[in-house]
This record gives C-alpha cells, structure tokens and sequence, in this order.
C-alpha cells in the first residue's frame, strides 16, 4: 500500500484544487441522490396518505414536486461536472508521471537500459500508467465520497427520522460493505496481478513473434512463438474469468446488503410509527434513502478487484521514478589541457563480478592522433568505449575530456564535443535524411551528402533514392555493413572533437574498409579517433596501439 500512496501524493499534487473540486462534487452526487430518493418515498407516501384521509385537495404538491426537480437537475449537473473534474485532472496528472518515467528511463544507467526490451518496456509503461487511473477515480474518490456520504445521510436520517433509523443504516453499510470489499480484496489481489502480467507478457511475445518472424521461420520456431501467445493469451483469459465471478459475486453481496438495509430500515420506521413517534411518510424516507445509499458503495466492488493491478502499477512506477540517474564518469578537472582524451590508472568492475574487466588502464590522446585499442574478445574494448563516452563510471582512475573531468561537464557541452558509434546503432524508421539529421538537426543536404561519400556510401544509396531512400526499423532494407556506415556517417555530421569507434569496419572488405578510414580522417583531420578493433587495416591505418592484455585486467 506505501507505493499506492505514493502514486495518490503525485496524483494530488500535481491536481490539488481539480481534486478537491471533484471530490466535492462527488459528495453532492450521492448526497442529492439520497435526498432525491428519500423526499420521492416521503412525497408519495404522503400523498397516499393525504388521499386516504380525505385531504388531497389541501395537500401542497407544488413544493416537494419542485425540490424533486430541482435535486434531480442539480444531481445530473453535478455528477457531469464531478466527472469532467477528476477525469481530466487524472489524465493530467497521469501525463505528467509518463513523462517522469520516460525521463528516468533515458537518464537510466546505461547497464540498465541495455538489459532493457523495447517491446516489453513500452508494453509496461502504458499498462502500468493505465491501470493507476484507478486509484483516484475508482479508489479514493468513491470510498472518501461513499463514507462521507453515508456520515451525513445517516445524521440527517437521526435528525428527521429517529437516531434508530440512522444508527442502523450506518452500521449495517459499514460493517457490511467493510466485510464484502475485504473479501474481494484478499481473493481477487492474485488473480488481478495474473491478470495483468499475462496481459504485458501476451503483447510482449506478440510484437516479438512480428519483429523477428523471419527468423522464427527459417529456425521453425514460429509455431513454438504462436503457441506461446496464445498461451499468455489464455491465462489473461482465465484470471479475466476468475475477478468477473468475483466480482458479480460481490455486487450480488453488496446488493443483499442494500436490500437488508432497506428492509431494516423500512421495519423500523414501521414499529416507530406504530408507537406513534414518527409519522407514516417519515417512516418511508429510511428505506428509500438506504436504497438511495447503494450508489456509494456499488462502484467499490470493481476498484478492489483491481486493486492487484493497481499495486503491482503502483510499485513499478514508484521504483522507476526513484532509480538513480545515470552517472559519470570522475576524476579531477583542470589537468592535461592539450590532450583531448586523458585515462588514468581506469579500473571497471561490474556488479557481483569476481574479477575486474579493466585495471590499471592508462593513455592520453591529442587532437589529430588515432589510437586503436585491441584485444582478444572479452578483453573489455567495447566496455572502455562506453567509460570513455560517460556512459559507465569506472570504479577506479579518472577520465578526462580536454582537461576536464567528464562528471565537471554538463551533458549537452559533453556530448557536443564527443561522439560515439557503438557496435549496434540505433536506426529509425523514415528516410536517410531523417537519419543523418538527427546528428545534425540543421545540416543542408550537401553537407548530409558530403558525409555519405565519407564513408563510401553515396553511391550505394542513391539508385535507392538517395536522401530520400527509405530505411525501415532498425535499418531494415540495408546491410548490416550499410547500416553500420549509416551510423558512422551521423556521428560525422555532428563534428566532433573526440570520435569514439567500435569496429567501424566490420563486415566490409579491406579496400572498402581502407576508404571509409580515410573518408574519417578527411572528414574529421583534427579530431582525437579511439576506435576498438581486431582488423589488419584499422591498426595500421591508425599507427597508436594499445593492447588490452591480461595486464589491464
């Protein structure tokens, strides 16, 4: 419950005054309802009981006919605006706890975001913001409304009817509507959890099974993937069953409840008007409010069947938005002004590793120069490229960037003075345009252009369409040496002064791989190039080797 109240202090925070509004509004709703009900069994009651006396014709139907009008418009006012209220103050506040998470999850550690699905972290964020609109729509609100509701129904029914009549309405809702909604709680928590996990599970395996088709037919697995949807499928089926039997088993409780109550309260009003306390009109106005009363605490039943949902939310997005942001890498600042890219003594350990995948790894790097790192696989190329590029934190050493310490830099400043082209770029969907602009937002086509014969592929893409080529997701329509040149030409546009590089090469021939090294430099002359590499002609193109051997780990 601690995470849910969390999500309900974000929610009103952010929608204090809406909320409140709405809420009182809410309390309007059920208290005109209540009224509505009760002044309608008081009038025809008292009508009949004029009729029977004889004293119809001086009987005032005017007024009561009036206050019956006027509750039920003021009821529908209400309740629309009651309505318009919470809902869009939710829907506004659960934008804003979207975007928070999205935030956090950019600025997530980057071990964290590279364990990370793209099917399944989309899949969860929806789900999860979806279902905590459930907390202060059909929660909080009902249950603060229905209790304060029931409170001052209950007085107004001691004051004009008899304290009796009162005690008992409020008794018997509560005490019953308290055993009712526990019930449902402790046995639709589980299935409700199910529910949803096998809900996220079913759309996960589903936008898999379409993403990698291709390769589930060719290694006969995609009947084996199709069994697997269809099997989430059917358990968000059968947990969907299970909280619908449990839930018209508790509106089937809450209305005996109601209809008890109703009774009760009619047998008291009754045995008060035989003793002559109360009138026979008054007497009806407790059963037809207990009626009336039923509105307060029906709608409970479907919030407790979800509330498995709604925790399970609540603890996922309490645990994203609190995640530490991502670090940088430290060290000193001030130091080795000339040297672009400085690493001293840098020692880098993963969580529960025994041994440490660098150690003691030490070089400087000036404007111009080139060194390639090596190694045998494993050796902890890729990972020294990420600690150079500020995406992981070394446990011992410092890095610097043109003096600076990478944790002294603002990220934007940082990222605008260092590049880096990973192994696996991302590529989204849209033309070779859209691509390459996202390194360089105001770049002209010619300079887009110039960046393509860089890395020799302008003559590749153009009986493609040229700029105008499409790429689908991930770079589907190109080669992985394609894609790979794409993501290298990006990087180019945004000129940096320090270029980090992971295999840039790989999959082309060696008189390819030669012309796109030189298109770098030609491109690029005065930047500091650190490229990881086992290949003949990248070390030789770069001169400067630093090996990687079991003396830096």
């Amino acid at each position: 419950m601690t995470a849910l109240l969390h999500i309900l202090k974000l929610i009103i925070h952010s929608q204090r005054q809406a909320l409140l509004r709405g809420a009182a509004l809410s309390l309007v709703v059920l208290l005109a309802g209540a009224a509505l009900l009760g002044l309608s069994g008081w009038f025809i009651t008292a009508a009949a009981a004029a009729g029977l006396a004889a004293t119809g014709a001086i009987f005032d139907v005017f007024r009561p006919s009036a206050m019956v009008r006027f509750l039920a418009l003021g009821r529908t006012a209400a309740r629309y605006g009651e309505r318009l209220l919470t809902h869009d103050a939710t829907l506004r506040a659960l934008a804003e706890i979207r975007v928070r998470l999205l935030a956090a999850l950019v600025h997530a550690p980057y071990d964290k975001l590279a364990q990370l699905r793209g099917a399944q972290i989309l899949n969860r964020v929806m789900a999860d913001v979806d279902a905590l609109d459930g907390v202060p729509l059909r929660l909080v609100l009902p249950i603060a409304g229905g209790i304060a509701a029931l409170a001052v129904s209950s007085l107004l029914l001691g004051l004009l009817v008899d304290p009796v009549a009162g005690l008992w309405v409020m008794v018997s809702f509560t005490c019953g509507s308290l055993a009712v909604l526990l019930w449902v709680s402790r046995n639709a928590r589980t299935p409700s959890r199910r529910a949803e996990m096998s809900s996220q599970a079913f759309k996960s395996r589903l936008i898999d099974m379409i993403r990698a088709r291709a390769d589930l037919a060719v290694y006969g697995r995609l009947a084996h993937q199709s069994d697997m949807v269809m099997d989430a499928d059917r358990r968000r089926d059968i947990d969907r069953l299970m909280l619908d039997r449990i839930e018209r088993r508790a509106g089937f409780a809450l209305s005996a409840l109601g209809t008890v109550t109703a009774a009760g309260a009619l047998a008291i009003g009754m045995w008060l008007a035989q003793q002559g306390s109360i009138s026979a009109p008054l007497a009806a106005i407790g059963f037809f409010v207990s009626l009336a009363l039923m509105e307060a605490v029906a709608p409970l039943r479907r919030a407790v069947a979800d509330l498995g949902r709604m925790m399970l939310a609540a603890r996922r997005v309490q645990a994203s938005l609190s995640q530490p942001a991502s670090p940088a890498a430290t060290g000193s600042s001030g130091l080795d002004g000339a040297a672009a890219l400085v690493l001293r003594d840098v020692g880098f350990q993963r969580p529960g590793s025994r041994r440490p995948i660098l150690s003691e790894v030490s070089f400087s790097l000036s404007k111009g120069e080139t060194l390639v790192i090596t190694g045998a696989s494993g050796s902890g190329k890729s990972t020294l490229l990420l600690l150079a590029a500020g995406l992981l934190k070394p446990q011992h050493g410092s890095i610097l960037l043109q003096g600076r310490a990478l944790a002294d830099w603002a990220e934007p400043a940082m990222r605008a003075r260092l590049a880096s082209v990973p192994q696996r770029s991302g590529l989204m969907a849209g033309t070779i345009r859209s691509a390459l602009r996202l390194g360089a937002p105001t770049a002209p086509d010619e300079e887009l252009q110039a960046a393509l014969e860089a890395v020799c592929l302008a003559e590749t893409v153009l009986p493609k369409g040229g700029l105008d080529a499409i790429l689908g997701p991930g770079g589907i329509g190109f080669s992985g040496g394609e894609t790979r040149r794409i993501a290298l030409a990006r990087a180019l546009l945004r000129r940096p002064e320090v270029l980090l590089l992971d295999e840039p090469t790989e999959g082309l021939d060696d008189a390819t791989a030669r012309a796109v090294l030189a298109g770098i430099r030609i491109f690029l002359p005065n930047a500091a190039i650190l490229m990881a590499s086992h290949r003949a002609a990248e070390i030789e193109w770069a001169g400067n080797l630093l090996n990687l051997t079991k003396s830096h780990i």
